[in-house]
Parts: structure tokens; sequence; C-alpha cells
């Protein structure tokens, strides 16, 4: 059954990439604009000689590393103090709500006024990303613990802090670990749009680079990467999250 759906979702991109080639072979499409799979798969293995994909790839994942590891876990913790104490929740959800709701790219000018030109004010604009969807998503999964629960630990004495460890976290987790499933997303879309417009490496400088020199066959080469990076990492926590609460059904 699982080799039958791996190769029911294989069939589509492979039967597109033929399409491709034999497209761009008749000039059926114009191959300036869309160079065949062969020549951007020789341009990939001309990059990964040099060492220039790699060495983009490492300065994207060092920064969305970076900044998923400075949003996400406060926003856990920030989400978790946002569905347990009520007047937490009132005065920080509108303003919550509203910053996650902002494109991210446009507070980056308002980051560098605070932060500088350089890598800080990258990594902030990561780290906020992630915090913000972090907490959002920690605060729902914690507001909708079943109340008996709740009611059945502080009936047996159980304190504030026993509540968190024993009743809203186990509960919570599954959420909170898709929380993080979508920070990781969150932050490579960052990390890739701020390198567009800030950055002197990184996957989105890459592609920005390739379209600014009209090396077409290098954009197809940074979009694909990025985008591979992005069901890699999706499908690596995927597997994580099924090992580490199994009796959450996915």
């Amino acid at each position: 059954m699982k080799t039958r759906a791996a190769l029911f979702a294989l069939w589509f991109p492979a039967s597109v990439l033929v399409l491709w080639q034999v497209g761009a072979a008749l000039r059926w499409i114009d191959p300036l604009f869309f160079p065949p799979p062969t020549a951007i798969l020789a341009s990939a293995a001309t990059m990964v000689s040099s060492g220039e994909l790699l060495r983009h790839l490492g300065a994207t994942l060092a920064r969305m590393g970076t900044g998923l590891f400075a949003g996400a876990l406060p926003g856990a913790l920030f989400g978790l103090l946002m569905g347990t104490v009520g007047w937490v929740r009132r005065s920080t959800e509108p303003l919550i709500s509203a910053l996650n709701s902002t494109p991210k790219l446009a507070l980056l000018p308002m980051l560098m006024l605070f932060f500088g030109v350089g890598e800080t004010a990258r990594l902030m604009l990561v780290a906020a990303g992630c915090f913000l969807t972090m907490a959002i998503q920690t605060m729902d999964a914690v507001t909708s613990v079943n109340r008996a629960f709740v009611e059945m630990a502080v009936n047996y004495g159980a304190d504030r802090w026993a509540l968190w460890r024993k009743v809203y976290v186990p509960s919570a987790l599954p959420q909170i670990f898709t929380g993080v499933r979508l920070a990781l997303g969150r932050a490579l879309v960052i990390t890739v749009s701020v390198e567009l417009v800030s950055a002197q490496n990184g996957l989105g400088s890459l592609i920005w680079s390739a379209w600014q020199t009209f090396t077409i066959a290098k954009l197809y080469v940074g979009v694909t990467v990025a985008a591979a990076l992005g069901a890699i990492l999706h499908w690596s926590f995927q597997r994580l999250e099924a090992r580490l609460i199994p009796w959450h059904e996915h």
C-alpha cells in the first residue's frame, strides 16, 4: 500500500519533467525561459562541484536554524502562559494576532532601525515569525484541553506548575509539535525571503543573483533546492513526531 501511494505521488511530477524535457527539445516552449531539466541538473552538478550551492544552502540552514531555535521555544512558553492565564491572553492576543497577520518582510526595515543592517536583523525576523506561530498554536492547544482533566487535577490538589507538567503539556503536545512543524516551514519561507532582499549569501540571494544575471538554470536550481529542503524537513519532522508522540494519529 505504501509503495502504491509513493508511486502515485511520483507519477505526476515525473510526467511533468518528461513533458518539459520533450517540449524544450522540440521548441514547444522557449528553452531560454524554461531550460530543460537536464540543463538544470547539469547546472546543479556544476554548482555542487564548485561549492557554490553548498555554501548558499549552508547559509540558509544556519539562519533558519538559529531563528527557529531563538523563536520557537520562547513562543511555546508564551503560548502556554497565554492559554492558562486569562489576563495574559486578553492583554496580548490582539497584538500577537495582528503581528502574525502582518507580512514579515514589512517588519524588516523596523528591525534594521534597532539592530542595524547586518545579520542580527535577519535572524530577529526569522525568530519573530517562529515565535508568533508557536505562541498562537500553543495557546490554541492549551485552551482546547479537556476541562474535566483540569478540574480533576485541581480537586486532587494540583498547583499551577503541576497542571502544566501533568495536564496541559501532555494533552497539548501533539498540537505543539504541529506548531513546531509549521514554524519550521515559516522559518524557511522568511529566511529565503529576507535573503532575496538583504543578504549576500543563502538560497534567496542565489535566486536573486541568478535573476539579475539572467542565468535561468541557476534560478531554477535555487528554487528547486528551496522546495526540496522544505519537503525534506517536513517529512523528517513528521517521522520524529511519530516516534516521540506515538499516541498521536497522523
